[in-house]
């Protein structure tokens, strides 16, 4: 089985639990704007915002439109009224905050770390909730760097994305870089473009009815240790 010494990780329910942390922001949010907050809410707003993701994911919207439009979507179907740019503005102070992790998220990177290879953070998420979130986090001293589309003004599964991230990570092969993530459209068929091996982090075993391949898939992130 091979070996890696470059690891690509996608942030969000990936090594960060952004299913936490969404909670957390969403249900925080409507209580400090006055409105009553129940899990049916959360149900409807990930009903809106995970499609919305994988149009961003195929080049279908903005990510600034994306950002709005889920939380006007979500105000018409719960009956609030309320400004979506504002609301998405605070919502976004209050993701940052919630650093939470996935279940051997931290051991898997310090044992990355200690075997002296590296890791890094590739991300289509927010900028500014993405550097809060790892600022915070128990993650920090163990990630090399990270990669934001919004700076590079690519995203994954965009090839140039991909050869920005290769042009600062010099002198590794291809063949020792494998990129983990939970998104088949963006991490894995980002991975597949750029001709380097991808593992589907697939906690909940969803079934993949793509017709992309990953060259592993684990459930738990433990798994990875014999890649290491």
């Amino acid at each position: 089985m091979r070996k890696y010494d470059i690891f690509l990780f996608d942030a969000d329910n990936t090594l960060y639990d952004y299913d936490a942390a969404e909670a957390y922001a969403l249900k925080t949010m409507f209580e400090r704007c006055g409105f009553n907050y129940s899990e049916n809410i959360r149900t409807k707003y990930r009903e809106i915002n995970g499609p919305l993701w994988e149009n961003f994911a195929r080049g279908e919207i903005l990510k600034e439109d994306l950002q709005n439009v889920r939380f006007a979507r979500l105000f018409k179907e719960v009956g609030v009224q309320y400004n979506e740019v504002d609301f998405n503005i605070r919502y976004l102070v209050e993701l940052g905050k919630a650093s939470f992790l996935i279940d051997g998220a931290e051991e898997i990177c310090r044992t990355i770390v200690c075997n002296n290879k590296q890791l890094f953070i590739v991300t289509n998420g927010i900028l500014a909730t993405q550097e809060s979130r790892i600022k915070h986090s128990l993650l920090k001293d163990y990630i090399s760097d990270s990669f934001v589309s919004e700076i590079i003004g690519y995203k994954k599964p965009d090839i140039e994305y991909f050869e920005h991230v290769f042009s600062h990570i010099p002198q590794v092969s291809k063949d020792k870089i494998l990129i983990i993530g939970d998104s088949l459209t963006a991490d894995i068929a980002g991975g597949n473009r750029a001709g380097i091996d991808s593992c589907w982090f697939n906690e909940k075993k969803t079934k993949n009815n793509t017709k992309l391949k990953p060259t592993y898939e684990i459930s738990r992130l433990s798994e990875l240790m014999r890649l290491i």
